[in-house]
C-alpha cells in the first residue's frame, strides 16, 4: 500500500511538470499575442495623437483673429491684466503689493505653443514703460522633455534699486536671516 502511494504520487508529480510545461508554453504564447495587441493599439493612438494636433493646431490658427479683437477691447480697459490676475483664486493669493504694482503696466500678454503642442508654450507678459524694469517683454518658457519639465525666463534687467524685493537690501547682518518676501515677478519671470 506504501508502494502504491508512491508510485501514485510519483506519477502526479510528473504529470504536474507535463501540465506544468504546457501552461508555462500556453502562457508565454497568450503574452506574445497580447503585446502584439498592445503594440497595435499603441501604433493607432499615436496616430490619433498626431491627428488630434493637426486639428488642434488648425484652429489655433482659426483662433488668432479672434484672439487679436480680444486685445484690442482688452487694451482698453484699465489694469485689466492685474484684475484678471487678482481675480484668479491661485495667483491672486501669489501676487505682493509689489507685483500688485508691476502688474499696472501689462498691456497685454500671449501664450504660444512651441514647435507642437506636446513639446511646450511659452508666455510672454508685454509692458509699458514703467518704473521697475528696462524690460518691455518677458517671457517664461515650458519644455516638456522625458525627463520633466524645463523652465527658462527672460533675465529681468531691473532698474536702480528695484531689483531687490521691495527695494530693500536684504543683506545678512549679525547671524540673523533676513525675511525676504516671495514676490510672483521673481517666480513668473
Amino acid at each position: 500500500m506504501v508502494a502504491e502511494k508512491g508510485k501514485k504520487a510519483k506519477l502526479e508529480e510528473k504529470g504536474v511538470e507535463e501540465n506544468s510545461e504546457q501552461i508555462d508554453g500556453a502562457l508565454v504564447f497568450s503574452i506574445e499575442k497580447l503585446q502584439e495587441i498592445q503594440d497595435e493599439l499603441e501604433k493607432i493612438n499615436e496616430e490619433a495623437s498626431e491627428k488630434v494636433l493637426e486639428v488642434e493646431q488648425k484652429y489655433n490658427e482659426l483662433r488668432k483673429p479672434v484672439y487679436d479683437k480680444r486685445h484690442d477691447i482688452i487694451k482698453s480697459i484699465p489694469d485689466f491684466w492685474l484684475t484678471a490676475f487678482l481675480s484668479h483664486p491661485v495667483l491672486g493669493e501669489l501676487l505682493t503689493e509689489e507685483d500688485q504694482k508691476i502688474f499696472k503696466h501689462i498691456n497685454s500678454l500671449e501664450v504660444e505653443d512651441c514647435k507642437d503642442l506636446k513639446s511646450g508654450y511659452s508666455i510672454t507678459f508685454n509692458f509699458n514703460r514703467n518704473p521697475y524694469f528696462e524690460d518691455t517683454k518677458l517671457t517664461k518658457t515650458f519644455t516638456f522633455l522625458d525627463e520633466g519639465i524645463k523652465i527658462t525666463a527672460t533675465q529681468i534687467k531691473w532698474k536702480e534699486d528695484m531689483g531687490l524685493p521691495n527695494g530693500v537690501n536684504h543683506e545678512k547682518k549679525g547671524n540673523k536671516r533676513q525675511f525676504v518676501e516671495e514676490r510672483f515677478v521673481y517666480h513668473t519671470c
